[in-house]
């Protein structure tokens, strides 16, 4: 805060009434420039090579059920084919079932995101509440021969 001013006829003791808002004004437009460039970067995706994962295979129990998506969107509940309306019914009656089996979610690597997202949607919405992925396990190492 400044003591002084160059007015004449104020006492040489009498502070500055006067706020000087430049350096915020300066501060605010930085900000601005900053968050401008870096709001874009904040909603693209990132296209990432996942790592496979060494985990044991679930086993597979009557109260399991497989559900496999292919690549085109089918879908096959226990390698019974099904449509997307009986399959809202089935996860119904599973998710009432006591006690509640595991879905287990197939993917083909060639689905789209959507359609797995619409099949969690529907397992959610019907109240299931074990889901688990399917993956396929990493090729295992060849030996050295001889």
């Amino acid at each position: 805060m400044a003591f002084g001013g160059f007015e004449r006829g104020h006492a040489p003791g009498q502070p500055m009434a006067e706020i000087n808002v430049t350096p915020l004004v300066d501060v605010m437009l930085v900000l601005l420039v900053i968050f401008i460039i870096t709001a874009p970067l904040l909603a693209r995706a990132l296209k990432l090579d996942l790592p496979q994962a060494e985990a044991p295979p679930a086993a597979v129990t009557p109260q399991t059920i497989q559900l496999t998506i292919d690549a085109a969107g089918g879908l096959r509940w226990n390698a019974e084919p099904v449509d997307g309306e009986a399959l809202a019914g089935r996860l119904a009656q599973a998710a009432q079932a006591t006690p509640q089996p595991e879905l287990h979610v197939g993917a083909d690597k060639a689905a789209r995101y959507e359609y797995v997202a619409a099949v969690l949607a529907a397992a959610q919405k019907a109240g299931l509440k074990q889901i688990g992925f399917v993956t396929e396990p990493p090729p295992a190492a060849k030996s050295a021969g001889p």
